[in-house]
């Protein structure tokens, strides 16, 4: 694996660069033979105590059995269009993933695309899953089941790319929406509406209840305290050029910066540091750009893989469109807790295509992985964290 010096910014090796340990992953292919990987999560599906992987491939939704990595097929061909998100989580304790999908994709149809199913599983849970229809809005295009605002449980939520007939990123804004899952799935779920204000929301993360928003306003958060009023807050902007994907990165287990890559399939990996405790409320959070060498950012996360108290932040990009150019995953690692020395660290050079990743200890060693799926290299990979080996 090779280290890169410098990518658009300043590393200071001799005065932080001495504490913080180098990287080490080791790269193991588990499926060359996909269609497109267009989004990877990580779950135990058989209750078996190992976390599992799952993919949203073109056709079909699909899981990897930890630790021999055997391939079973969820669910397939549930509607004509691409297959596009997939959430995976144990919501109700007894060990084993519950699932959500979505699919009927098609990002150009504004009014009559888009599709959610909740897979209900059969005894032996390596058979095909029953997909259970739940209502929906056009271009759902990623998921995930996060903390239940109201207090207990958790609730699936969905974010389209556009609203309802939108045209150019403009007009109704984007319904975040919010499922219940009833004791019987085949019963009605309860929805509501979390937040429809923003246009074009490519990505987002969660931190409990709460979700980060990217979008073409910038990066937002909803705050969704369990006994209080919503609050919807704006805290970044690119001045106008919007973010593609968004997660938070904490220090000391606080969050301390947003990672973005920016704009929406763009050349940078931006960070936007939480203002300072001396500064006025509603300050400006502090963008810097970290990188602007990629070529269509699609893939994003933080996670401390060195145990250093700092996340770092792993970042991919598919090159979609351009077959002369390179692909592949670069992590940054914060050098001081000020975040303003980076070192940059190439994980894949040119082997992955990546249109998603994920952060997760697969092997129980107490150290991150990663798990990363690739379009244009038609693969699914393990990068596995090997710094204490």
């Amino acid at each position: 694996m090779k280290t890169l010096a410098s990518v658009g910014l300043l590393v200071a090796w001799a005065s932080f660069g001495a504490d913080v340990p180098e990287p080490k992953f080791r790269a193991v292919t588990i499926d060359d033979k996909i269609q497109i990987g267009y989004g990877v999560a990580v779950a135990d599906v058989d209750g078996d105590g190992k976390p599992d992987i799952l993919l949203a491939d073109k056709n079909q939704f699909v899981w990897y059995r930890n630790p021999g990595w055997e391939k079973f097929v969820l669910a397939e061909n549930l509607t004509k269009l691409d297959n596009v998100c997939i959430a995976a989580r144990d919501i109700d304790g007894d060990g084993k993933a519950e699932i959500a999908v979505g699919a009927g994709w098609n990002p150009n149809d504004t009014t009559n695309s888009g599709a959610v199913f909740y897979l209900n599983p059969p005894k032996d849970r390596t058979q095909k899953w029953e997909a259970i229809t739940l209502p929906h809005v056009p271009t759902i295009h990623r998921m995930k089941w996060i903390e239940s605002a109201k207090g207990g449980g958790f609730e699936l939520v969905s974010v389209p790319l556009h609203g309802f007939g939108n045209k150019n990123a403009e007009g109704e804004g984007v319904p975040i929406m919010a499922y219940r899952k009833p004791a019987d799935p085949h019963q009605p779920w309860t929805t509501n509406t979390i937040a429809k204000q923003w246009h074009k929301t490519h990505n987002f993360d969660v931190d409990g209840a709460s979700l980060w928003i990217a979008a073409k306003e910038g990066i937002s958060e909803i705050v969704r305290p369990k006994n209080a009023p919503q609050r919807i807050q704006l805290l970044a902007t690119n001045d106008g050029g919007g973010m593609g994907e968004v997660r938070a990165g904490r220090i000391a287990g606080r969050i301390s910066f947003a990672a973005a890559i920016e704009p929406m399939h763009g050349t940078n990996l931006a960070i936007f540091k939480v203002p300072h405790v001396n500064e006025p409320a509603g300050a400006t959070w502090h963008r810097r750009v970290l990188d602007s060498s990629m070529n269509d950012g699609h893939a994003l996360a933080c996670g401390d893989f060195l145990g250093i108290g700092r996340d770092q932040i792993v970042v991919g990009w598919r090159a979609m469109g351009n077959a002369k150019a390179r692909v592949g995953i670069k992590l940054f690692t914060p050098l001081d807790k000020e975040l303003e020395e980076w070192r940059s660290t190439l994980v894949d050079d040119n082997t992955m295509a990546c249109e998603d990743l994920c952060l997760a200890d697969l092997n129980g060693d107490g150290a991150l992985d990663i798990v990363a799926a690739g379009r244009g290299t038609k693969n699914v990979k393990i990068y596995f964290n090997e710094l204490r080996k």
